[in-house]
């Protein structure tokens, strides 16, 4: 993630603090600082609108698109805890004026978004509701942000809209209901590129779809992942998926797992011929300079590594991957892999298929790699489970968390409830409590 992302939300944040500190004659400090936690609150929904959009320039001054998401649940999730405070404590002020029937509807408008926005971060990290739900009613949360903007406008407040705080925080709504609307536009409207199906196969238990562009195609680099739309499908709701071949020519291919209800039944509704709006490429996924590099893939996580191997230079230092597949027959694109590895004299692919017995571990990536793990970059791809369970043994070895380098790819992450709930386990098992 990168840091200036963090630092920005953080002081853009904070600055109302400021705005309100220099206020002249406020008694009542309580109130006051109850009313920074609504300004809070709504710089940091607008944030979250933002982060939504996917626009250029986002994924450079926040990192990849999988850091962008949790960064975009994080605002959500101290939003609503700043709007929880806001309510909880009182921000009355005397002598600010008599309420009017406008002032009323903006109590009212308040009241509504707080619930409302209480309701809706809770279907949000509830990660067991069905996509289509979620995806639904986390588009009404710019509603609520919209009746937040009205409570903020014409709520009686210790400060008039033309005062700097007031002329900040409106600023920071109207970025964020702009963003808002820009995001209410059919995904057909947003820019894209279009593609039409050229080639269907399966391979590995995967469907691999192959696409020419019409007209002028994307220029992703090994790594990347784009939002794809099959035009026509029924259920033509975006979905992102990496690229697992880039042609010089123009034509990409995606490799698709069915491990879902949209993947599951994708084969049956797509076909040569049919067309594909892409939006990208999105991902910092990118293999690292001059350091040792060691590649781990789990099933379906291979797709990156095959337009890295691809693009791995003859005179690049050694790589290591392994790919880790339940059977040799359930490994996407093996052939391919195995014929590029022949051309890549620095590429050493160490396969392990569980039904035949052999698993990995880290113990086993540092002694078939025989590299010094302490100065290698640990690149890895695949289930999250395989991730959280090699991570220790391959920091036993010297592989610091800066080293190891994968991307989420899971948008919707919860809020790590089962994480804190395993860590606090794993410690009470350890100190023995």
């Amino acid at each position: 993630m990168n840091p200036i992302g963090l630092v920005l939300i953080s002081t853009t944040t904070l600055f109302p603090a400021y705005q309100l500190a220099m206020l002249p004659n406020v008694e009542d400090q309580i109130a006051l600082f109850s009313q920074y936690l609504g300004l809070a609150a709504l710089v940091l929904m607008a944030w979250g609108q933002v982060l939504s959009t996917r626009l250029p320039g986002v994924e450079t001054i926040f990192g990849g698109l999988d850091r962008v998401y949790v960064l975009h649940k994080w605002a959500g999730i101290l939003a609503m805890a700043a709007v929880l405070l806001h309510d909880t404590i009182d921000a009355e002020m005397d002598g600010l004026g008599r309420e009017t029937a406008l002032n009323e509807l903006a109590e009212t408008l308040g009241e509504l978004s707080l619930y409302g926005l209480l309701i809706l971060v809770v279907i949000s990290v509830a990660t067991f509701i069905p996509y289509h739900l979620w995806k639904w009613t986390h588009k009404a949360m710019g509603g609520l942000f919209a009746a937040g903007t009205f409570h903020f406008i014409f709520i009686l407040k210790p400060f008039s809209m033309n005062d700097p705080a007031g002329l900040y925080t409106a600023g920071f709504c109207a970025i964020g209901l702009a963003s808002y609307l820009w995001m209410l536009l059919p995904d057909g409207v947003r820019p894209s590129r279009a593609y039409d199906i050229e080639k269907l196969e399966r391979t590995g238990g995967a469907l691999a779809i192959s696409m020419q562009p019409k007209g002028k195609g994307l220029k992703p680099t090994p790594g990347q992942f784009g939002i794809f739309r099959f035009v026509g499908a029924t259920k033509p709701e975006p979905h992102p998926f990496s690229f697992s071949n880039i042609g010089a020519d123009g034509s990409i291919r995606v490799t698709i797992k069915a491990l879902g209800d949209f993947t599951t039944d994708l084969g049956n509704r797509v076909a040569i011929g049919q067309r594909v709006e892409i939006q990208g490429p999105f991902g910092r996924f990118r293999r690292a300079g001059d350091r040792s590099q060691i590649w781990i893939a789990g099933g379906i996580g291979i797709t990156p590594f095959l337009t890295w191997a691809r693009a791995l230079s003859v005179d690049a230092r050694p790589v290591d991957l392994f790919f880790c597949v339940r059977s040799r027959g359930d490994a996407p694109h093996l052939q391919e892999l195995e014929e590029v590895v022949q051309a890549k004299p620095n590429l050493r692919l160490h396969l392990f298929a569980s039904e035949e017995g052999s698993r990995l571990t880290a113990d086993l990536v540092a002694e078939l790699s025989d590299k010094d793990m302490s100065q290698a970059q640990v690149s890895f791809c695949g289930p999250v489970s395989f991730r959280q369970a090699l991570q220790p043994g391959l920091r036993r070895h010297g592989v610091s968390p800066r080293s190891f380098h994968f991307e989420e790819f899971e948008f919707r992450t919860g809020i790590g409830l089962k994480r804190l709930a395993a860590w606090v386990s794993d410690q009470r098992r350890r100190t023995g409590i």
